[in-house]
């Protein structure tokens, strides 16, 4: 009679796999080999959402959803964006025929909800769908199999008149629970909300806290923010605090759950756009691609830990690494937001910033970001750049257009060598690839190549393929009535590719 069984030394290798604290192998066995290291595999599952674009009537949004092409986690698959599910008041109506009409507009909006905005059809070719007006709303969606690694999207908005105007563009959030926002205001001049989408089919529980130069923001409203199941909520950061205060840190988490976080930001003097989370905290801080003509640089960061911090303040450009003049470090007092003005630091060439501790022996971890801004008086633009990880191995980003896209490298450490590729076009156009050397401690400011035949939009992949890491972001223009509106998106590494735990099962086939 045969069984199966599992070996004295397979249940010790399988101990070794899941606590990483010890190997035993039965006595006179010969000893077990090194363990694998981790595979690197495809992605097989990537979520999205995206906020509602705008609540102005004169808002034209496009958005524009990409994988890059490769080897996916499986031969099929799909990536589709759909509507969040409006806010339902949850008042008892006690009026029957109100209370029918009600319920009858929910399952209109649920029913709408399952159809797709847009969805990628196939690798290396972006999928576009336009919205008029304030009624476009926020999206949630999937992306699986082998449309899932390095899925994005993006989604930029042009305004031409009024308090929200600008051009607009955000990529899209992978939901999180923890969210960093320096450059955040509650000034008279700003309108800033936060908005906050749940792409999961459960409710999520949010808070929101505000620093400013002086430390905590007194709140009695910010904490216990529901946002229920696949919808998203906007909240407008003064109605927070009393207190206005021109510079500030927003640091959103949850109780409960996953969301998508990002700010939108109003300036009644200077135009609007997007303010996407920092990097993580960190000791050292890259935030890349500020224009050559920028008018305006403007620096804010924030230590959330326990420790202040003193920092090196140093711009990248063209050739060479330096520190401005009169602010070549920074202090940022533990909980308390700093920032200082830049003022024109570029002086017509492209740059990047950098912060790095004073002292390398105490890196205190910090958050930051750039206000950014071109053009003078009723012309002046504002965009944001916050701090970003590296390309790392690969990163895209959808809806460039024929005219108006530059993207921006900066290699802090090593000099190193990036890809770039020119995606198929929306509606038609051929691939186009290029190879750019980045040298050590300089900003590299390229106009792409656009794919040959062009129609419709196109994403670029930036991939690193020798040297030390590289920052990126992209800058898209238009011009509009005199005025260059323009916005910024960085370029962290997609995640398309995870690190997979190998374990090795020694199974023995024994006759009882």
């Amino acid at each position: 009679m045969k069984s199966t069984h599992l070996s004295l030394i397979a249940g010790a290798a399988v101990l070794a796999a899941v606590t990483g604290f010890a190997t035993v192998t039965a006595p006179g066995a010969p000893a077990e080999p090194a363990a694998k290291p981790a595979a690197l595999l495809p992605v097989e599952r990537a979520g999205l959402v995206c906020p509602a674009p705008s609540s102005s009537d004169l808002a034209e949004t496009r958005y524009t959803a990409f994988t890059p092409a490769g080897e996916g986690g499986e031969a099929k698959g799909a990536a589709e964006l759909k509507p969040a599910l409006p806010i339902v008041d949850d008042e008892d109506e006690s009026d029957p025929k109100k209370a029918k009409k009600a319920e009858e507009a929910a399952e209109k909006a649920r029913k709408k909800a399952e159809k797709p905005v847009l969805a990628v059809q196939e690798p290396g070719k972006p999928a576009v769908a336009e919205a008029d007006g304030s009624d476009a709303p926020a999206l949630v969606g999937l992306a699986t199999g082998a449309l899932a690694p390095g899925w994005t999207a993006q989604q930029t908005t042009e305004v031409t008149a009024g308090g929200s105007r600008g051009l607009l563009g955000v990529t899209c959030t992978a939901p999180d629970t923890n969210f960093w926002f320096p450059g955040a205001s509650t000034a008279k001049s700003r309108q800033d909300y936060i908005h906050l989408t749940n792409p999961d089919d459960t409710g999520a529980v949010a808070d929101i806290e505000l620093y400013g130069p002086k430390g905590t923001l007194a709140s009695d409203v910010g904490d216990g923010i529901t946002v229920p199941a696949r919808s998203s909520v906007a909240v407008l950061l003064p109605t927070l605090t009393s207190e206005a205060v021109d510079d500030l840190t927003a640091h959103v988490t949850t109780r409960s759950g996953r969301i998508g976080a990002v700010v939108m930001s109003a300036d009644e003097n200077a135009g609007s756009d997007w303010i996407t989370a920092s990097a993580d905290p960190s000791g050292t801080l890259v935030m890349p691609g500020i224009p050559a003509d920028a008018t305006s640089v403007h620096l804010v960061a924030f230590a959330p830990g326990e420790d202040d911090a003193d920092v090196k303040v140093q711009l990248m450009g063209k050739n060479a690494t330096f520190s401005p003049a009169g602010n070549a470090t920074l202090h940022i007092k533990s909980s308390m937001t700093a920032s200082v003005d830049l003022k024109d630091l570029t002086r017509g060439e492209p740059g990047s910033l950098r912060l790095t501790p004073v002292r390398k022996d105490r890196a205190t971890p910090i958050v930051a970001a750039l206000r950014v801004a071109r053009g003078k008086g009723d012309q002046q633009e504002i965009a944001y750049i916050p701090a970003t990880g590296p390309v790392g191995a690969r990163a895209s980003v959808p809806d460039n257009r024929a005219k108006g896209s530059t993207l921006s490298l900066t290699a802090p450490g090593a000099t190193a060598k990036v890809k770039v590729t020119a995606s198929a076009g929306s509606d038609g156009g051929e691939p186009a690839v290029e190879t750019y050397t980045v040298k050590a401690g300089t900003t590299l400011a390229v106009t792409p190549k656009a794919p040959e035949g062009l129609k419709g939009s196109y994403a670029l992949t930036v991939e690193t393929t020798s040297g030390g890491p590289v920052h990126a972001s992209r800058s898209l223009a238009l011009t509009s009535d005199g005025v260059q509106m323009f916005t910024v998106q960085t370029l962290p590494d997609d995640g398309g590719m995870v690190e997979v735990p190998s374990a090795r099962q020694d199974l023995s086939v024994l006759d009882d």
